[in-house]
């Protein structure tokens, strides 16, 4: 593990700023971007103590010609679930330092919704020693909803336990808002734990006095905005606006045309969910300046969002900027519009070069963390789906999208009334099975355009609870997927005409590998190529991340947990059979 100055000695600091003695490292030659002034200098940057003593003329003990390359300060990614990378803090860190992203605001509500505070302090712990800043909020829906059962529940007294501790920063996004702008007392306490602290929201398409009633509150934050119009209306009231880009929900190209020089200041970057295959190929908050650039935006207005507003947004002292008396968190780019990284410092130490991390990370202990899929003895006629008549609702998939219509359809009932697969039709099963306490509780139900033929598909991902998700037309298929998912601790299971197709162990809460990202990103390849070849999947979709998405009861219209078919207009369960 690399070292870092950890206290800073002032009066030695306050010499080599003054040019009295000589810097640890100066970088010479470069091209210095000031996020303040949103000025570019020629000039060398003096590193001491693992800040930034100063920019000009200066000697160091090491001295590095940059070669005349752009340098900016490190990204910041204002809004991120780690486990959504499907890999451990640590190796998260090793794929997104090396795209010049040296902090990160993370949201560790996955792993909260199986393991509790546990699974937080595991993620914290993780995080520790890394050259990247990882500021974790605590998860405020935990559960998401009454609707499903979740492995943990955090009420605002454990809110408040966990709040002042090292590598907490405040609340994370608060997705109940219904709760909020009723009063809820329950929900403003969970918010009064969190005072003077940092708040994220989560209030897509709310307007008018609700959404007054939710900023008041004292929520900072959104980054559930998809139209300029709903982006102003958050800026109005004194909220900051996190300008999304991931792998399911992409925002950035509807909302950048609203960013001008009077509100970019209140604007910055997030991924929320991105998947390690996204990441390779796109970048991390380095593709959400491209993009933006890319949209019509400055670079330089770009930039400021993805490092200074980021910092300022979170309080983040000593962040996001280029100046004397910050940490020396630095990107060296190729090219300062195209955005190419060449390499990273990390409170002056070089952490990455040409897209490579240059450091090494150890093994945290996972075993609190691990054997977190539970399962009650399952047979075939676990997944046996009674119908009343023919006539069915059905959870109807679209690509590009996570909002599933409510449809009907007409599907075939065997003799005994129970759902049969019809393989000349592209209606499928698709079963939740709650997997914290082996409680035997199975949600069952029908879906649309998923397409899975002749096999099954198992997850332990299903947001926001996280319960095994399993979508085939078999039931023999469907039981050998879940009973693979608990042997091997969670993951990913392809399952084909009564055997294993392949499999992604997932055993950090049944979300998240400790193995290295790239390992990760070719075994999920792997996995989707063969869902797509051997299995028959709709090549418009994600399987993974479709079908993980599935199980939300927050996203319109219909909906599956545990606990049955949900349909999201009317927020309550309805029955399968629609006549």
């Amino acid at each position: 593990m690399l070292k870092y100055p950890m206290k800073t000695n002032l009066k030695r600091f306050v010499n080599v700023a003054a040019g009295r003695e000589e810097a640890d490292l100066v970088l010479k030659n470069a091209r210095v971007v000031n996020v303040f002034t949103r000025e570019i200098a020629e000039s060398s940057i003096a590193v001491n103590q693992g800040k930034i003593a100063g920019i000009g003329n200066y000697r160091g003990r090491e001295e590095v010609d940059l070669g005349g390359r752009h340098v900016t300060p490190g990204l910041i990614d204002s809004h991120v679930h780690i486990e959504s990378a499907l890999v451990s803090p640590e190796q998260f860190a090793r794929l997104v330092v090396p795209r010049g992203t040296t902090a990160i605001v993370a949201d560790p509500h996955e792993i909260a919704n199986v393991r509790g505070l546990e699974g937080i302090r595991y993620m914290v712990e993780a995080a520790r020693g890394l050259p990247l800043d990882v500021y974790y909020m605590v998860p405020s829906c935990v559960p998401a909803t009454r609707f499903e059962n979740a492995g943990a529940v955090l009420d605002a007294a454990a809110i408040a336990s966990i709040m002042g501790e090292t590598g907490i920063l405040g609340l994370g996004e608060m997705m109940d808002y219904p709760s909020v702008i009723r009063a809820d007392d329950d929900t403003l306490a969970k918010l009064a734990a969190a005072e003077n602290h940092p708040i994220d929201g989560h209030c897509p398409m709310l307007e008018g006095f609700d959404l007054a009633a939710y900023a008041a509150a004292g929520i900072h934050t959104d980054h559930e905005c998809s139209t300029v119009e709903e982006m102003n209306n958050r800026l109005r009231l004194g909220m900051r606006i996190l300008i999304r880009e991931g792998s399911a929900a992409r925002n950035l190209k509807a909302l950048i045309k609203g960013v001008n020089n009077a509100n970019a200041h209140r604007c910055s970057f997030c991924t929320d969910d991105k998947q390690p295959e996204d990441i390779f190929r796109e970048g991390h908050i380095d593709y959400n300046i491209r993009l933006a650039v890319e949209c019509g935006l400055d670079v330089l207005t770009a930039l400021q969002m993805a490092t200074l507003n980021a910092a300022l947004g979170y309080g983040l002292r000593g962040k996001g900027a280029i100046a004397p008396g910050y940490d020396a968190d630095i990107a060296v780019l190729d090219n300062l519009e195209t955005f190419r990284v060449h390499s990273v410092y990390k409170k002056g130490v070089k952490v990455a070069e040409n897209g490579e991390s240059l450091f090494q990370v150890g093994c945290p202990d996972i075993s609190a963390v691990s054997h977190t899929v539970k399962l009650p003895p399952l047979s075939a006629d676990s997944f046996a789906l009674r119908l009343k008549g023919s006539s069915a609702h059905v959870i109807q998939i679209q690509p590009n999208t996570l909002i599933t219509p409510k449809a009907v359809r007409e599907v075939r009932r065997n003799s005994a009334g129970f759902f049969a697969a019809n393989r000349n039709t592209d209606v499928r099963k698709i079963a939740v099975i709650e997997r914290h306490r082996a409680s035997g509780s199975i949600g069952l139900g029908l879906v649309e355009g998923y397409g899975v033929t002749g096999g099954a598909v198992g997850l332990s991902i299903g947001h926001d609870s996280h319960n095994l998700v399993i979508c085939g037309d078999c039931d023999g298929d469907m039981r050998l997927a879940a009973e693979e998912l608990e042997r091997m601790g969670g993951g990913i299971v392809l399952v084909k005409n009564g055997a294993l197709l392949d499999t992604l162990p997932l055993p950090i809460a049944g979300l998240m590998s400790n193995r290295p990202a790239d390992e990760v990103n070719k075994k999920l390849q792997r996995l989707n190529q063969l869902a797509y070849d051997k299995l028959h999947i709709n090549k418009n979709i994600d399987p993974v991340i479709m079908l993980s998405f599935l199980t939300l009861p927050v996203i319109p219209e219909l909906k599956i947990t545990d606990k049955g078919l949900f349909d999201v207009k009317a927020f309550d369960f309805i029955e399968v059979s629609a006549g």
